[in-house]
């Protein structure tokens, strides 16, 4: 198999043509690796119905199971979801960029490969430098699933990326070792002003619920 071509980027303040050859790879249809606050992702072009599938193959994913995405400021969630209830707005007004992935009702835009066929979509504002730089960059929502098979653990280094990963990616950005730690705790929204954290991470559910009352 031919091996991805590989770009160093500084954790903090990336060179500005590693971040431009990355978004123009993801604007063409391909997919990278890139870092996140906790792991490295697999990004691809959210709108891409045949790039979303190839995240899907790649990971060997259920298409049962939705991928989340990122994006670069609150003002793209206008076309990605149906609706942004008050307690979303608080939740991203305390705890955006990257501690928290919310969990909305879908819009029509968005192919349901990309939802699993649920109707919902998870959300991010990236805390990562480098991955911030990049959903800017690209200037549309990205896809901020971990990079490894599906069922396997993540990778904190790209040393660590599995080989049947990493050979069939066009393209790595890699920032180093990452601090890893807990993930976003991620919250369902789509119940209007009553959230359910799905998952706890960083943010306790106790914080959430806070919001809420």
């Amino acid at each position: 198999m031919t091996r991805p071509r590989i770009i160093k980027v500084a954790p903090v303040n990336p060179a500005h043509e590693a971040i431009k050859t990355a978004a123009s790879v993801i604007k063409a249809g391909g997919t990278i690796a890139y870092p996140t606050r906790c792991l490295y992702g697999l990004g691809t072009d959210a709108f891409s119905t045949g790039a979303v599938a190839r995240v899907f193959a790649i990971k060997q994913r259920s298409a049962q199971k939705p991928l989340l995405i990122l994006i670069d400021h609150p003002k793209r969630l206008e076309r990605l979801v149906t609706r942004v209830p008050k307690i979303a707005a608080n939740i991203m007004r305390q705890f955006w960029p990257g501690k928290v992935t919310l969990v909305f009702e879908a819009g029509e835009d968005l192919s349901p490969d990309l939802t699993g066929g649920s109707g919902k979509i998870g959300i991010r504002l990236p805390g990562h430098p480098v991955a911030s730089a990049l959903v800017e960059a690209v200037a549309g929502p990205i896809t901020g699933t971990s990079a490894n098979l599906s069922g396997s653990s993540g990778c904190h280094q790209i040393s660590d990326l599995e080989p049947q990963v990493a050979h069939q990616l066009d393209l790595i950005l890699d920032a180093g070792p990452l601090a890893g730690g807990r993930g976003s705790t991620v919250v369902d929204v789509t119940g209007g002003d009553r959230p359910i954290v799905l998952r706890e991470g960083v943010i306790s559910a106790r914080e959430i619920m806070m919001l809420g009352s």
